[in-house]
C-alpha cells in the first residue's frame, strides 16, 4: 500500500500526543538548560488539550492536524504555540481534500508547513532551532520521493534526516529566541524545540509505516 486514508489520522495523532505526553518531562529538562524550562509543560497542555476536546477513533488526519494547530496558537504559551500552531494548520491546508494521501500529498503537506514557518520566522537551519529538525527532513522527503522510493522507504529517510537536524543542535549557538542572550554558552545543548519536533515526526511517521504495512 503506498497512501493511507485521510480520514484514519486517529493513530497518527494518538502517536503524536503520546510522543509529547511521554516526553514532557525531558522536553522541559533540556529547555531548563538554555531557556525557562517550560517547553515540556506547555507543550504537554495544547497536546492534552487537544486530545480531550477533539481527538476521536473518527478524526481525520488533516481535520485533526487544523484542530490541534489551532488549540496550540490559542491555547499554550511562549512562541511555541504560533510555531506548531502554523505548522500544523499550514500542513492541514496543503491536504485538504485529500482522500488517499500518498508520498507526493504528504510531501506537499510537510513542505506546506515548513514554507509557513519561515513565514513567520526568521530563523533557518544552523540557528539553533526546530527548523534544524524540519528543514532537513522535508529536503529527505522531497528526495526520496523524486529518486522513486516507496512511501515507507521514503519515511525511513526523512526520519533518519530529523533525527541528525536534531543532533545538530548540540554543537550550535542558539541565534534566535531567549537562549540567544546566552551565546557560545548555549553550545552543548540540544535545542528543546528541534527535540519537540524530531519526536512528533517520528511518532507521526512510524504509525503511517505501521498503516502503511498492516493494509498491504
Amino acid at each position: 500500500m503506498q497512501y493511507f486514508e485521510n480520514n484514519n489520522g486517529a493513530p497518527m495523532l494518538e502517536a503524536m500526543v503520546g510522543a509529547i505526553q511521554t516526553n514532557k518531562g525531558y522536553l522541559s529538562e533540556i529547555d531548563g538548560l538554555i531557556g525557562d524550562g517550560d517547553h515540556g509543560m506547555n507543550m504537554n497542555k495544547g497536546f492534552t488539550l487537544f486530545k480531550e476536546r477533539c481527538l476521536t477513533h473518527e478524526t481525520g488526519f488533516t481535520d485533526g492536524l487544523e484542530l490541534l494547530g489551532a488549540v496550540l496558537l490559542e491555547e499554550i504559551g511562549g512562541s511555541m504555540g504560533p510555531i506548531y500552531g502554523t505548522i500544523f494548520m499550514d500542513m492541514a491546508d496543503a491536504g485538504d481534500g485529500v482522500e488517499k494521501i500518498d508520498l507526493t500529498a504528504f510531501s506537499d503537506m510537510i513542505s506546506a508547513g515548513l514554507d509557513g514557518l519561515q513565514g513567520i520566522v526568521e530563523a533557518k537551519v544552523g540557528d539553533k532551532t526546530l527548523i534544524d529538525t524540519l528543514s532537513p527532513a522535508v529536503d529527505a522527503l522531497v528526495a526520496a520521493k523524486n529518486e522513486g522510493k516507496s512511501f515507507s522507504e521514503a519515511l525511513d529517510e526523512t526520519k533518519k534526516a530529523a533525527k541528525r537536524g536534531q543532533e545538530s543542535t548540540k554543537d550550535l549557538i542558539s541565534k534566535v529566541g531567549r537562549s540567544s542572550r546566552l551565546g557560545e554558552r548555549s553550545r552543548g545543548f540540544l535545542d528543546p524545540g528541534a527535540t519537540s519536533c524530531y519526536l512528533l515526526l517520528e511518532a507521526m511517521m512510524d504509525q503511517i509505516q505501521i498503516i502503511l504495512t498492516d493494509e498491504a
